[in-house]
This record gives structure tokens, sequence and C-alpha cells, in this order.
């Protein structure tokens, strides 16, 4: 079970949380506007068309967010880790969702009163200023990312999809296993391609010994490498 007393203390108190920039009065009147929420793997946080139902944060976890496409087809279009933001643009742009939100494990996730966000938290400069910066990152990926999964062969797509994971969630203990235990359908969701052609490219890329597989277990053995083929494209 996930510990709710600290998932309220990382929001408020840790540095890499952006509630951090708000002032003690601000902190203090925040308490009163949060819910935590517990999900299980594989479970809806939001769908698309829904109405932003207030400012959330993913506290423990990983979610992945995605639009449906043509035929059903999914589109993983961001990965969020502990302290990102889910779901915030459609908030501030007073829109419904334009994609869905579902849990890669089990998860925690805090939800901010919008009456907070709008008449509290946004008249705090730093955290305004901290929000438009956010907003730009992600404009700037969304721009990068739909050059390389329209550019890029698949390779090159995928391997910029292993990139990607290593930079968003790191490494585990012996500093080559990624951690984030994907299945092959959502590594070929987020690269663009069909599960097949995923499972063909990681084979491909353990035969080169570039990583290694053991079931959703995926060890980087060569990021030099593995980032040339993901500039090559």
């Amino acid at each position: 079970m996930l510990n709710s007393d600290l998932g309220v203390k990382d929001i408020i108190d840790n540095q890499k949380s952006i509630f951090y920039l708000l002032t003690p009065d601000e902190k203090e009147e925040l308490q009163h506007h949060i819910s935590l929420s517990h999900y299980k793997k594989n479970e809806f946080v939001f769908k698309e068309g829904d109405t932003p139902g207030g400012f959330m944060i993913l506290v423990n976890g990983k979610v992945k967010i995605f639009k449906e496409g043509v035929g059903g087809r999914e589109q993983i279009i961001r990965m969020t880790k502990p302290l990102g933001l889910i779901g915030y643009r459609a908030l501030l742009g007073d829109e419904t969702h334009i994609g869905s939100a579902v849990t890669l494990e089990e998860s925690m996730i805090c939800t901010i009163s919008p009456d907070f966000i709008f008449n509290r938290a946004l008249k705090n400069p730093d955290f305004s200023f901290k929000i438009i910066k956010k907003l730009c990152k992600e404009l700037g990926f969304s721009n990068s990312r739909t050059v390389t999964l329209t550019q890029k062969h698949i390779r090159g797509r995928l391997a910029e999809s292993l990139i990607l994971l290593k930079e968003k969630y790191g490494y585990e203990n012996d500093g080559t296993t990624l951690r984030a235990y994907m299945s092959r359908e959502d590594i070929a969701n987020l690269s663009n391609m069909t599960t097949s052609n995923a499972i063909r490219t990681l084979s491909t890329f353990a035969t080169e010994k570039v990583i290694a597989i053991d079931g959703r277990k995926i060890k980087i053995l060569d990021i030099n490498r593995l980032e040339r083929i993901s500039k090559l494209g």
C-alpha cells in the first residue's frame, strides 16, 4: 500500500515539486484542497473527452498518456514519472482531455481543486512562470517527436523510444536495466509502429548486442551505439 502521508509531504515540501514555489501561507491553504487517489495497474486516470476534475500530480508510479488514432490504434504521446503533472493543459485551457491517461503500475495521484489553482496558486508569479516553462518544454518535445515519428525509420524510432525511457525513468541498481517494464505493445505505441515490428526490431538490437532482453526487462548494453542509431534515423 502506498503511503498517503508521504505523498502529501512530497507534494508540498519536495524541491522538485511545482508547489515548493508557493509561499508558506499558500502551502498551508493547499493542504485543504488536496485529495489523494490510489490506482491499480492498467487503470484509467481519465479518458479522452473527459472534463478535467482538477490539477493532477503523479506522486508514485508511472502513467502513460495516449491518443486513440485510426482503427483504435493507440499512440503514446507522453510518459509521466513521480511529481510530473498530468492533464493540466486541458484544465488551464478550459478544454476536455484530448487523450487518455492509464497507469503502467500501481500509482498514487494527487488532485488539487481548480479553485485553489486559479484563485490562489496562479496568482503566485513564480508558480505561474514555472507552469509556462513546463508548457513550453512540452510543446518543444511534441514538435521534436512529430518529426521523429514521421521521418525516422523503424530502427531510429525504436532507439529514440528506449533512450526516452532511460532519460525519463533511469536505470535499476545494475546501471543497465531500464526502470520501465513496458509491454511490447506499449513500446510499439510509443514508437509509432506495429507490435510485430517492435518485437523484430528489439530482437535485432539484441542480436547486435545493443540491448539485452529478459521478458519485459530491457538492458541497454551500448548506449553510444543506440544514440547513433537514433540520430541516423
